[in-house]
């Protein structure tokens, strides 16, 4: 792992290389994910240079992250992206602890900022019910279809969507399986309809790139493995097409797959477990949508509703 903070004491350096080889190996956590801890590092190291002329990470106290705070609210930063990139400096100063390179944890006395809740974005029913193909063996249209309903029928993620390979679909069991974040592999159901489009799929992907070098399922234009921004494409594409949603992205799909199953009646854990939550309470937030739904039908179906 390459550090840029060339100012940082050696020892720093090291301590900052070793978190990250941690989260990132240990932790299995993506390189994104990884990332983004590495610039909030960087970033708090700057504030540090600018206002205490020290780079040293290791001989930070609490009043120093609370003037961290400060600053960051000054700049017109939202408290949302505050509460990130101080879990960054907690996720960091814990390893420190731990590793017995700080004796204080300096983030003892500090809590999170209050932030709204916001309900997850979601397309609704009729919107998705309009989305159409056209009907022709064209590899484009039949992949572009393909992504489109995996990402609605199984609510994956769209970095899982594009790690599928062709072997972890059993057509006989009707399932995919899906390898998710931290490596964990999950089992989703998917419909005799998704079955068959992929089938129709795979025999035009493989009579236009019989000579591929993967064996990814969903591959781009020219056969190739495809991208995050690829997939997005994609889904802004066709959703602009049906709906007045602002956001038409691959993970409004996710939202849209628990929101629809919820609405339906479908039992959350159930959702969850094919989400890949570790946690209940990251499932629970699309119950809000289905609590507005409730109310809407209540007041229009019952006597008093519009009272």
């Amino acid at each position: 792992l390459q550090i840029s903070l060339l100012s940082l004491t050696h020892k720093d350096t090291l301590m900052l290389q070793r978190f990250l080889r941690h989260i990132e190996t240990e932790k299995r956590y993506s390189t994104h994910t990884v990332n983004a801890y590495r610039r909030d590092i960087e970033q708090f190291v700057d504030f540090l240079k600018n206002n205490y002329e020290t780079e040293n990470l290791l001989s930070v106290d609490t009043e120093i992250i609370r003037s961290y705070i400060i600053n960051m609210k000054d700049s017109g930063l939202e408290n949302r992206s505050i509460n990130r990139k101080i879990s960054s400096l907690r996720t960091f100063y814990s390893y420190c602890l731990r590793e017995k390179e700080i004796k204080i944890f300096p983030l003892t006395e500090i809590k999170s900022l209050k932030q709204p809740k916001e309900l997850a974005k979601f397309i609704p029913e009729y919107d998705m019910l309009n989305i159409s193909f056209e009907e022709n063996d064209d590899f484009i249209i039949r992949r572009d279809e393909l992504v489109i309903e995996i990402l609605y029928q199984t609510g994956i993620r769209q970095s899982e969507l594009r790690n599928i390979k062709d072997n972890d679909i059993d057509t006989n069991k009707q399932t995919i399986k899906i390898l998710g974040k931290r490596n964990k592999e999950r089992i989703i159901p998917i419909e005799k309809d998704l079955i068959n489009l992929i089938s129709r799929y795979l025999n035009l992907r493989n009579k236009q790139f019989p000579e591929r070098k993967n064996n990814n399922l969903i591959v781009n234009n020219k056969g190739e493995e495809s991208t995050p921004k690829f997939i997005y494409n994609i889904v802004h594409k066709i959703l602009k097409e049906v709906t007045t949603v602002e956001q038409k992205s691959p993970h409004v799909l996710r939202h849209t797959f628990a929101t629809h199953l919820l609405n339906r009646g479908a039992d959350i854990r159930a959702i969850q477990k094919m989400l890949g939550h570790n946690n209940l309470s990251s499932t629970q937030v699309y119950t809000h949508n289905t609590i507005d739904k409730l109310k809407e039908t209540y007041k229009k179906a019952h006597p008093y509703g519009d009272k």
